[in-house]
């Protein structure tokens, strides 16, 4: 798993005979500070209506030439020990950041878009065009795809972070940060319920 999904551990203070000396509140990260001023940058509205919604309106997999596409790439980005036929994964490790399942296989892994294409849809992207459609469903610049569990990505489904988050507790610092950065970049709206949780997932920075 990518170190920055790794939880701090913290030891100070806790070794015998140690003095812990009273330093005042702990400044908080600057990854976490930029985020909540991100996230206050957000539009706040209601959910647009699923008319009209299919995900054959965010086309993907793109290809990437030889006979690959966008999934390869994040299987091979997010994997370790990753072997091809080609350019083709077929075999390696990934670590499931939302339930912290080790992956040995790419066909129990799902790439999981961060903000799911209809959440996009009722915020925004339903005005978009069908390339800016498939230019989200396919980023690669943002942390909008991610390799995770087939079980927790369809545990997910097309939820927000007001009804649905990692089981893995330590990730929520990540998850909001990587939620609100994909929604800021796209200029998609966070509806009020979806603000207060991420609002409190940041507090675990």
């Amino acid at each position: 798993m990518s170190p920055r999904f790794l939880p701090l551990l913290l030891a100070a203070g806790l070794l015998a005979g140690c003095e812990v000396v009273d330093t005042g509140p702990a400044a908080e990260p600057t990854g976490s500070a930029d985020a909540v001023a991100e996230l206050d940058t957000l539009t706040v509205a209601k959910a647009g209506s699923m008319r009209g919604y299919s995900r054959e309106k965010f086309p993907h997999w793109r290809d990437t030439g030889d006979n690959c596409d966008v999934r390869d790439t994040v299987l091979k980005r997010d994997g370790e020990k990753v072997k091809f036929s080609g350019c083709n994964v077929v075999a390696g490790t990934w670590d499931s950041l939302y339930d912290g399942k080790v992956l040995n296989s790419p066909t129990k892994v799902d790439i999981d878009h961060m903000v799911p294409l209809a959440n996009a849809w009722r915020s925004g992207a339903s005005a978009w065009s069908t390339d800016q459609r498939e230019d989200f469903a396919n980023d690669l610049d943002r942390p909008q795809l991610i390799a995770v569990s087939q079980n927790s990505n369809r545990a997910k489904g097309d939820q927000d972070p007001s009804t649905w988050k990692p089981s893995v507790r330590a990730t929520w610092c990540s998850y909001a940060q990587d939620w609100i950065t994909v929604k800021s970049y796209w200029k998609l709206t966070v509806t009020s319920a979806e603000k207060d949780a991420l609002t409190d997932m940041l507090e675990t920075c």
